[in-house]
């Protein structure tokens, strides 16, 4: 179990970061053990031939037969929406006493062979093999996976907005609860208890690569909560089915579709790939639906997420039943 005593802290404090750094390491558990991770197995189909090009033994070798990773893998975020290259820079320049404490938490029985060698040049040839596999495995991907870890953070900031924190964790993960001031995480026998000092924080994070909810090993990190995303099982399935052939004839098939899509926040580039069309004429069709008063639409980063109206519902609740 994992303990975070918040009550040193303002729960105000707690916030949420998207990681492009943590969907990397955190996918390569599903890369070494893919019956785990069903709804990831069309990124791991897909991605198959790509990644045969890579130093799949070094990769794989960074996480256990448990699963864990080496909490210098995934570094906290310092902002909300985090670039790459910097996060593999943080990466890079771990030192290299804790590289090989982590190593030793992860692999407590002896390093794999692909981990053995001086650190710095272990360290290095990880850092490079990262990059690499983020470029041919990730990256094509990239647009969607951060739309829908977006929109998981603009339901949870809704979901405190309107009943609370507490909601918002009882909402967050069957594994994580919050009593009192106290964020619990269930799961194995030791209990690890991190009191949360003002200034400190809490950072959650969602990935689309976890089964469980996970923190650092080390009980002096930065407290961070990685948890799964919701909508992660859409993620790379294509959609392209239309709306309501009532409501298509009226406002035709891409603003029908769109109509039905937003039944969750998206982005103009995930609805680009979703509804097979160019982003800049999804991005023409959400402009004149939003003027219609048929969608919402907040700023989250960089990105403009949309969301149906209570207008939009009823035309296609009404359309539907029509």
């Amino acid at each position: 179990m994992l303990e975070y005593d918040l009550s040193g802290s303002d729960l105000g404090a707690v916030r949420f970061a998207i990681s492009p750094v943590n969907e990397l390491a955190f996918s390569l558990r599903a890369w070494r053990d893919p019956g785990r991770f069903p709804l990831q197995l069309p990124w791991l189909t897909a991605t198959q031939r790509a990644r045969e090009g890579l130093d799949g033994d070094l990769l794989v070798a960074l996480t256990n037969t448990r699963l864990g990773l080496p909490d210098f893998l995934t570094p906290r975020p310092r902002t909300p929406l985090e670039r790459l290259e910097d996060e593999l820079a943080v990466v890079a320049a771990t030192p290299l006493d804790v590289v090989r404490a982590d190593f030793a938490e992860v692999h407590p029985e002896g390093l794999p062979g692909p981990l053995r060698g001086p650190t710095a040049r272990v360290l290095g040839r990880i850092v490079a093999e990262l990059a690499d596999y983020w470029a041919v495995a990730l990256a094509p991907w990239w647009p969607r996976m951060r739309a829908v870890l977006e929109a998981d953070v603009v339901h949870r900031g809704r979901t405190t907005a309107r009943a609370g924190v507490a909601a918002m964790f009882a909402d967050l993960a069957p594994d994580v609860t919050l009593t009192g001031d106290v964020v619990r995480v269930q799961g194995g026998s030791a209990v690890l208890r991190r009191r949360v000092t003002a200034g400190d924080g809490l950072t959650l994070v969602p990935t689309l690569f976890t089964h469980r909810t996970a923190g650092p090993f080390d009980p002096d990190e930065a407290p961070l909560l990685v948890y799964l995303a919701r909508g992660t099982g859409t993620v790379w399935q294509p959609d392209r089915t239309g709306g309501p052939a009532a409501l298509a004839t009226l406002v035709g098939d891409v603003r029908a579709g769109l109509l039905a899509a937003l039944e969750s926040p998206a982005s103009s580039t995930e609805l680009a790939v979703r509804l097979g069309v160019t982003t800049s004429a999804v991005n023409q069709h959400l402009r004149a639906l939003r003027a219609a008063g048929w969608l919402t639409s907040a700023r989250h980063g960089r990105s403009v997420l949309y969301l149906r109206s209570e207008l939009g519902d009823a035309l296609l609740a009404g359309s539907t039943s029509g």
